[in-house]
């Protein structure tokens, strides 16, 4: 997957914890207090994510123009597509989540999703997204990109994280937290790549690929 920054505007923890403060060496001691002050506290703070999954239901809009260009979506390493959805496990990273509006952005951290991806396939064409890592802070999601089995762009960014339809944190089942409504569209990066690997100009950057739902184990 892409390389560039880090992705998802998305998720976290069920249990209010106390304030989060920012010692920076950069910073003089005085700089330090006032930063502590004027940071809200966390609603949920997350240091070590240890699971489960971000999944995308993907919008029809972005599966008609995979049909229209032949391309046929399949998955990598532990990743599933079932039922129009696709899931991704988490494998690490950090979240924490702040009361909407009390911050900007209220969701901070990296969700890492290691050993698998999204793959698309044109004839002798293999095209793997893998290893993607979100960034709620900049609504970016980061992956490596495999070209018929070379590396054709690591770390890249591949999608875009647009989280104003994002619904509020809620509490899921089995000790897990979920934030859920973030869209997820193709970045001006992965349009320009797809479009010349297969040979295409039609894949255009916004292009919705669905909606996101992030499930994290609080425990």
């Amino acid at each position: 997957m892409l390389r560039n920054s880090r992705t998802f505007k998305v998720v976290v923890g069920a249990t209010a914890v106390a304030a989060l403060s920012l010692s920076l060496a950069s910073c003089s001691s005085d700089d330090a207090v006032a930063d502590s002050k004027s940071k809200p506290t966390p609603v949920a703070k997350i240091d070590a994510l240890s699971g489960d999954n971000t999944q995308v239901t993907l919008d029809q809009g972005f599966v008609d123009a995979l049909t229209s260009l032949k391309l046929i979506p399949g998955v990598v390493g532990d990743a599933t597509l079932k039922g129009g959805a696709v899931s991704f496990p988490i494998t690490g990273g950090n979240v924490t989540y702040y009361k909407p509006g009390s911050i900007d952005p209220y969701v901070q951290g990296l969700i890492e999703h290691a050993g698998s991806g999204l793959s698309l396939t044109a004839g002798k064409t293999v095209v793997e997204l893998t290893d993607f890592e979100v960034d709620p802070g900049s609504s970016k999601l980061f992956g490596d990109v495999i070209v018929n089995g070379e590396e054709a762009a690591p770390h890249a960014q591949l999608f875009n994280l647009d989280g104003r339809t994002l619904k509020p944190l809620q509490t899921g089942p089995n000790d897990t937290a979920i934030l859920e409504g973030t869209k997820v569209t193709i970045s001006e990066d992965a349009a320009g790549l797809l479009n010349q690997t297969f040979k295409t100009d039609a894949v255009k950057k916004g292009l919705l690929v669905g909606i996101a739902k992030i499930t994290v184990n609080t425990k």
